[in-house]
């Protein structure tokens, strides 16, 4: 599968309160369709401006919220639905977050494998959260947000393990902060991967703005 990106506007896992500026600047982008940024960092009445300005502009929305208890991941779910987001990702799987999530129809990816701390560890054997992954599919989960890179051993073998053995969309989420790692997710084909702080730090143009990063990472993606 030929991944996609999306285009998180945090750093440092946190939105940054130019959110708005930075979309405006880099909307005009053709090539990159997927925008996101996390429920914290913004006034949700700002989160609601920029989640539709992210529309209006034709592009699809996520919004990510890394809470593990249930009443956090509940709260999560319902600032995505009140800002009317497109996709959910992150939290910890509860019945009670996919339930509300479906009735508002909106699409889950939640975090798969054991994750916790702030910032995110993923812990458990590839085995264990390629299962945990097909046990929550069997409930009706169509799609993963896996911290590959936050992985406690080998989060590259784990990105391309999962990829191999579980049918779903899949966005492996973080660190991919080089062209070298562009090229992995081209190999280990997910569904997207996210991309901010990166671009945030200059990773790919080191004397460039965002866009100019933005574009470099859009133009390197192309061609390829």
């Amino acid at each position: 599968m030929r991944p996609d990106i999306i285009i998180m506007l945090t750093h440092h896992d946190v939105t940054v309160p130019n959110a708005a500026e930075v979309f405006e600047q880099c909307k005009d982008i053709e090539a990159v369709k997927l925008w996101g940024f996390k429920n914290v960092g913004l006034p949700k009445d700002q989160m609601k401006a920029l989640t539709a300005a992210m529309k209006a502009a034709g592009k699809t929305t996520f919004l990510e919220v890394v809470t593990y208890d249930e009443a956090s991941c509940l709260d999560g779910a319902q600032t995505a639905i009140d800002c009317g987001f497109d996709y959910l990702m992150g939290t910890i799987y509860y019945d009670s977050v996919a339930k509300l999530l479906k009735d508002n129809g909106m699409d889950y990816l939640p975090f798969v494998g054991k994750v916790s701390g702030s910032p995110s560890i993923l812990e458990g054997t590839n085995e264990e959260i390629i299962q945990n992954a097909k046990d929550l599919m069997a409930k009706g989960i169509t799609g993963f947000d896996i911290l590959a890179y936050r992985h406690v051993v080998d989060g590259e073998k784990l990105a391309y393990d999962f990829c191999a053995a579980v049918p779903a969309k899949i966005c492996i989420a973080g660190s991919i902060n080089s062209f070298a790692r562009i090229d992995t997710m081209f190999d280990i084909g997910p569904w997207t991967f996210t991309m901010g702080s990166a671009l945030f730090e200059k990773k790919f143009v080191p004397e460039g703005s965002f866009r100019e990063n933005l574009i470099a990472v859009a133009d390197y993606m192309a061609k390829k």
